[in-house]
């Protein structure tokens, strides 16, 4: 869908434009977002907020005709206002600079290896099983690479990681050609030669994004959305529902879940991706649920238009919300950074019979700070005895429990909207700029 040169004269014309008001809300700093409107402009600004670890308390989106307005009130991880003047300037800098640019078509690549400046990234994906991760790492750690960031996501018996490493020796990125192909050789061999793709991978797209694409690709949402609705441990899947607006040619998409970090971006990620244009909508994150509502077309133009199309986008979005899912126990690292390091930590989880279903592996000027979710073999909760001997063989000051998750009842959800309701009150308040 490439953009006409009017078109693109129009968007330089009408630059985006950033309001920030600390003093309409008293709980959350609000902020407001004018731009033409272009495919991918929302999850551009969501992605702003939700890198810069900002939570979204609520939002109201509207983009009819060829213009975008967005209101998100948002706060800190801690709770609190944005109130660093620095901060909220340089906020309002990114969403104006990424909100302006154009997005180009997504490149779908193939599983493999890039190599950049830095690091080389590899991109894996395949059937999950326990000591994946630990085998992973152990190929990495035998072929002189170290692993400098790594994010590994696990859903419907699927998993996929996308991880930096460079050559322990030269700490740069790995280039040879030779070199680059042995190391997607043997991994491919732990991952299943089956499962994991060879090519090399030419995306470089945000990374969160990334994984959410690698698994739509694996195909992990099939059959979600045919398991029991509250799981043996007594989790509750998200609730996702469809219904065709006959009237207005819109297809409205509801969605109610527990809260979590995030949570608005992996939605809205998994809509664009999937070529869906978010028309109006409105999310309210107040714990324990989050509550989405998006009135949608696709890029053709049209709404939802078969029951084979409605089951894949319910499909798609739940397993959007599920894959990030902060399930079982969330252990937290903090080390001296070393080559290997990886590698001997995944093997003591493996060696005490525990699973690792999603981790955050991060290094910065030598130091190590990795946060692991991990359950046991059948996917129940940890004992406290095999943490007690696990933090004893890597250091107590080391590696540290976070929490463990339990699902919280998730409140029965009355505030059922309405479009008109919907934007009643927030255009009151928050006349459009242009």
């Amino acid at each position: 869908m490439d953009d006409d040169e009017y078109a693109k004269l129009f968007r330089r014309m009408n630059p985006p434009r950033v309001v920030i008001d600390n003093n309409a809300s008293d709980d959350a700093t609000v902020i407001q977002v004018d731009s033409v409107n272009k495919q991918g402009t929302l999850l551009e600004v969501v992605q702003v907020l939700t890198d810069m670890n900002l939570v979204i308390k609520k939002a109201y989106i509207s983009s009819d005709g060829g213009w975008f307005m967005d209101v998100f009130k948002v706060i800190h991880q801690d709770g609190n206002k944005i109130t660093d003047p620095q901060l909220l300037h340089f906020i309002q800098m990114r969403i104006e600079r990424n909100a302006g640019w154009f997005i180009p078509p997504l490149t779908r690549s193939s599983v493999g290896v890039m190599p950049s400046d830095e690091y080389t990234t590899i991109e894996l994906a395949g059937t999950d099983r326990p000591g994946l991760l630990s085998e992973v790492s152990a190929v990495l750690t035998d072929l002189h690479c170290n692993v400098v960031n790594a994010e590994i996501w696990t859903h419907n018996t699927r998993a996929a990681a996308v991880i930096h490493v460079t050559d322990n020796t030269t700490n740069s990125a790995i280039t040879d050609p030779c070199r680059l192909s042995n190391i997607k050789h043997l991994l491919c061999n732990v991952v299943g030669s089956r499962d994991a793709k060879t090519v090399f991978s030419g995306s470089d797209t945000h990374r969160e994004r990334r994984l959410h694409q690698i698994m739509f690709d694996d195909r992990d949402y099939e059959g979600v959305n045919k398991r029991p609705s509250v799981t043996s441990e007594g989790s509750k899947k998200p609730s996702v529902v469809t219904l065709t607006n006959i009237d207005k040619d819109y297809t409205v998409v509801t969605m109610r879940s527990k809260d979590r970090p995030k949570l608005v971006f992996d939605v809205v990620c998994t809509l664009t991706d999937m070529q869906y244009v978010v028309f109006h909508g409105m999310v309210s994150t107040e714990p324990p649920e989050a509550y989405q509502e998006f009135y949608i077309r696709h890029v053709d133009g049209l709404p939802i238009n078969s029951e084979a199309e409605q089951e894949r986008v319910i499909q798609c979005l739940e397993a959007a919300i599920e894959r990030r899912t902060s399930e079982g126990l969330e252990l937290e690292l903090k080390s001296e950074d070393r080559v290997g390091l990886l590698s001997d930590i995944t093997r003591t989880f493996r060696e005490n019979s525990l699973t690792i279903v999603r981790a955050e592996i991060s290094t910065r000027e030598g130091k190590a700070k990795d946060t692991f979710y991990v359950t046991d073999v059948t996917g129940n909760a940890v004992e406290s005895k095999i943490v007690d001997s696990i933090r004893k063989e890597i250091g107590v000051t080391k590696l540290k429990v976070k929490k463990q998750n339990e699902e919280s009842s998730v409140r029965s959800a009355s505030q059922e909207t309405t479009i008109g309701y919907l934007f009643s009150n927030i255009f009151n308040k928050y006349k459009p700029l242009h």
